[in-house]
């Protein structure tokens, strides 16, 4: 049984995606029919609920990997093949203090403010209102949006949060940002930024060598699937490669 509240992901036979609350007198129009909220309740993640016009849903629990691939997109997001190492590499995790800017869609945010926890505290910066209301609805979509503290703030003039555990800065310009991470975070703090071009890579390492940062690495992070049928088993036709260059690094005291 599922507890009122509670948000669920179900599943069409053409593997389309709808997240809900669960209300037990609710229901969910789509394409194939209505389906009753209740029923899913009842019946529990896991199983098949028909529409009035018979066609199965499957009800799962969304995982974050579920909230990250149907995101509401009107910016280039960050993948997961991204997101997991740079979450391990940042140490996020219950309870950590994380600055992150730009917020684009929120793809990175909602990923931050699920290791997080609800001891951890996301404070995401965006300077273009529109992007700021997008991420915010794709946060309250994923019932997120508590441990997340929302910032429309240009961080060329400065961050307005001190003493946090780590710093990610998705933004076209980083290098005029430099001077302003060593009052924003703990002294030895890892910094992560996601750069698309090589010359801005380039311009980045040139800022980092003549700032207070060491342990410096730029990287990128390839994916290749495979068809899962046993019998015909080989790569896939397409792959996602490149989608940018990431750059760490720490800020060290003087």
């Amino acid at each position: 049984m599922i507890e009122p509240g509670q948000l669920l992901m179900l599943v069409s036979p053409d593997q389309k995606k709808y997240f809900v609350s669960a209300d037990p007198e609710g229901t969910l129009n789509t394409h194939d029919g209505t389906l009753s909220i209740g029923t899913a309740m009842q019946e529990g993640f896991g199983a098949r609920i028909s529409t009035h016009k018979d066609k199965k849903y499957l009800v799962l629990k969304p995982g974050l990997y579920d909230f990250i691939k149907s995101i509401k997109r009107s910016t280039q997001i960050l993948y997961p093949k991204e997101i997991g190492y740079i979450a391990v590499k940042l140490g996020i995790g219950p309870g950590r203090r994380i600055i992150e800017a730009g917020s684009g869609s929120g793809s990175l945010t909602t990923a931050l403010a699920w290791f997080a926890g609800e001891t951890g505290r996301v404070f995401t910066y965006e300077r273009r209102e529109d992007f700021y209301n997008l991420c915010a609805r794709n946060l309250e979509r994923c019932g997120l949006q508590s441990r997340v503290e929302q910032n429309l703030h240009d961080i060329e003039q400065g961050f307005l949060h001190q003493n946090s555990d780590a710093l990610f800065l998705d933004v076209r310009t980083p290098s005029p940002c430099l001077k302003h991470i060593p009052e924003a975070v703990i002294p030895g703090s890892p910094v992560g930024f996601l750069l698309p071009t090589t010359n801005q890579v380039q311009e980045l390492l040139y800022g980092l060598e003549a700032g207070p940062f060491g342990e410096t690495e730029v990287m990128e992070i390839l994916i290749r699937r495979y068809k899962p049928v046993p019998d015909r088993f080989r790569p896939e036709d397409r792959m996602v490669a490149h989608t940018g260059f990431l750059v760490f690094t720490r800020c060290i005291s003087d």
